[in-house]
């Protein structure tokens, strides 16, 4: 389908001064609440995966490792698409600052280690789910927290430096990525 329109910010009736309007698709919500979304959905599953490996070894909840492993690497897989395809361009031509092309780069290598990451970590924990014994309780939380602590770290800094350069971010849970 090919789309044409005389201004960007039609498309989600946002001022034409934001310069996130030009990620604005017609009949989509606004990038700018996408965003929001997405870290929201991000930040939610970092508490999941908290919660688990303050769990282990004996408290853990089996059916919360199946409900997180399922969901944990396809929610990663897309919120990194959709910014890869519709964030990053707009941050990279929003002004003429230099080496936003080089922290593009390197969040989209942080994108690749974290869904290499999160494919470990959904694996390890639908095999919990199922009733896997939890070998080395230590190393599972420390793999669970080492994703967590990255998402965190990967939120924080596109709410701090990539949505400001863009747009606006408006969630109730700013405080939440640090």
């Amino acid at each position: 389908m090919n789309i044409t329109r005389s201004k960007p910010a039609e498309a989600c009736g946002v001022s034409p001064a934001c310069p996130l309007s030009a990620a604005c698709v017609p009949d989509q919500a606004m990038p700018c609440e996408d965003v929001s979304h997405i870290h929201d959905e991000k930040l939610a599953l970092c508490d999941a995966l908290e919660a688990i490996a303050d769990s282990l070894p004996g408290q853990v909840d089996r059916f919360e490792c199946l409900r997180v492993g399922a969901i944990l690497a396809p929610a990663i897989r897309r919120s990194h698409a959709f910014e890869e395809s519709r964030i990053f361009p707009v941050f990279e031509t929003a002004s003429a600052v230099p080496g936003r092309a080089g922290s593009v780069a390197r969040l989209k290598a942080e994108h690749l280690a974290d869904e290499c990451a999160a494919a470990d970590v959904s694996e390890e924990l639908l095999r919990v789910g199922h009733g896997g014994e939890i070998g080395n309780p230590e190393a599972l939380g420390f793999m669970l927290r080492a994703l967590f602590e990255a998402m965190r770290r990967h939120v924080a800094f596109e709410r701090e430096h990539i949505m400001p350069a863009i747009g606006r971010l408006e969630s109730p849970s700013l405080d939440r990525a640090g």
